[in-house]
């Protein structure tokens, strides 16, 4: 049986723990043929962990581009779009493909960071990728840049932001609300337009957390490829993710990653949902 194709357009985390990485780790837990158009290489200082992004000239990624939609993804997803005309071009990639589905993983920071990579590429973001993403997936700094509300730091906030978010054309948003919301849950929002729904599981106290945000991200994708619902896509997505940062292990004294089999291969873990 031919295997659904799922594309990213991403960068590349060196530690291989984020970044197009996970990406095609979490494509092959879920059984799909996953390709990948570089945007980035992201290094680290070995002393530090800093890190380092060199983009890639913008015709080797039309190059790239080029190659993958002759493939005819199913699904594409993004990550790490560095700048503006990166963002565009990720946008374009979509339109001219055949896919049914577009997730938007609107990565803004490298972990560990707090300062975003590119202010304007959230204007960018806003007008090229929210108004034909299927599912767009920030977390919280990246839904109060989005929504542009600033720091959100409750489930209301997330409320207000995701309707933002909704508004300006993304059919769905999921926001990440995960360890730094305060409470023994780690708490997603889902809003498709007319119901929220909030995704909960117990908050596993493991600082190995590395790659969690694209591996989420990419679940979404590979499960809308393999046919499920948006909702049904997100709930998965939210175990998936789960099972990988509670198994997730010890790389080396700066970070480590989230486990990207645990949930195949370890256990599942529940997630509950409620109308909120």
């Amino acid at each position: 049986m031919a295997l659904k194709k799922t594309l990213t357009i991403a960068g590349s985390d060196t530690s291989a723990g984020a970044g197009m990485q996970a990406d095609l780790k979490t494509f092959q837990e879920h059984n799909t043929y996953g390709m990948v158009a570089l945007t980035a290489v992201v290094t680290m200082d070995p002393e530090t962990w800093s890190h380092d992004v060199t983009p890639l000239p913008i015709e080797l990624l039309d190059k790239q581009l080029k190659t993958a939609l002759s493939i005819q993804p199913d699904a594409i997803k993004t990550g790490m779009l560095g700048t503006e005309e990166i963002i565009g071009r990720a946008a374009q990639a979509f339109k001219d493909s055949n896919a049914e589905y577009f997730v938007v993983d609107p990565v803004m920071v490298c972990k560990g960071d707090d300062e975003v990579l590119n202010p304007g590429n959230t204007d960018a973001m806003i007008k090229e990728l929210l108004p034909i993403a299927t599912v767009v997936t920030p977390n919280l700094f990246e839904a109060g840049q989005l929504s542009e509300l600033g720091k959100l730091t409750s489930v209301e906030d997330m409320k207000k932001a995701a309707q933002v978010i909704y508004d300006r054309g993304a059919k769905h948003v999921v926001i990440k609300g995960g360890k730094a919301l305060e409470g023994a849950e780690a708490v997603d929002l889902y809003y498709d337009g007319e119901t929220f729904t909030q995704l909960t599981t117990d908050k596993f106290q493991s600082s190995y957390n590395h790659g969690a945000g694209c591996t989420f991200a990419a679940a979404v994708t590979a499960n809308l490829a393999n046919g499920l619902t948006p909702r049904e896509a997100v709930i998965n997505a939210k175990a998936f993710v789960a099972s990988a940062i509670k198994n997730g292990w010890k790389m080396n004294d700066f970070v480590g990653p989230v486990q990207h089999g645990a949930y195949n291969k370890v256990e599942k873990i529940d997630v509950q949902t409620t109308e909120v």
